[in-house]
């Protein structure tokens, strides 16, 4: 029986070690969810897609683009999030808040401006339908 333990505690550090691997990396980054998508029928060749960006604590995105067709507004929902796109400084978005980007924008920053509390955003694209992928890291 003894034996046994043993074995299986030896057995379960690695798998152990890879949750904690996984946590961590999971703190850095952020997740996306998709949440909404449909085709807009006054405008042919356009659809609306809206995603929910969850950012834990620290996270942030790689700096990126959007595909050449897409309008994006983004409204936060929890939280603040830091954001520059082309040029223009970073400034922090608080609860209610919301920005926008151009189509061909460069979102240079995207992150949690908080070490401590999650945050999230709620970002709607108007692309063309064809269009993808819808984002692309630098």
């Amino acid at each position: 029986m003894r034996a046994f333990l043993v074995l299986t505690l030896f057995c379960a550090a690695p798998a152990l070690a890879a949750v904690e691997v996984s946590a961590a990396t999971a703190h850095e980054q952020e997740t996306v969810k998709p949440v909404f998508q449909h085709a807009i029928p006054n405008i042919p060749g356009k659809k609306l897609v809206a995603v929910v960006v969850n950012y834990p604590p620290g996270a942030k995105s790689a700096s990126h683009r959007h595909a050449k067709s897409a309008f994006i507004y983004a409204h936060v929902l929890t939280g603040a999030i830091r954001s520059a796109v082309g040029n223009e400084p970073a400034k922090v978005y608080q609860v209610g808040e919301s920005f926008y980007e151009e189509p061909g924008a460069h979102h240079r920053v995207s992150e949690n401006a908080s070490a401590t509390e999650p945050a999230s955003l709620l970002a709607v694209f108007i692309v063309d339908a064809e269009d993808q992928p819808l984002t692309t890291p630098d």
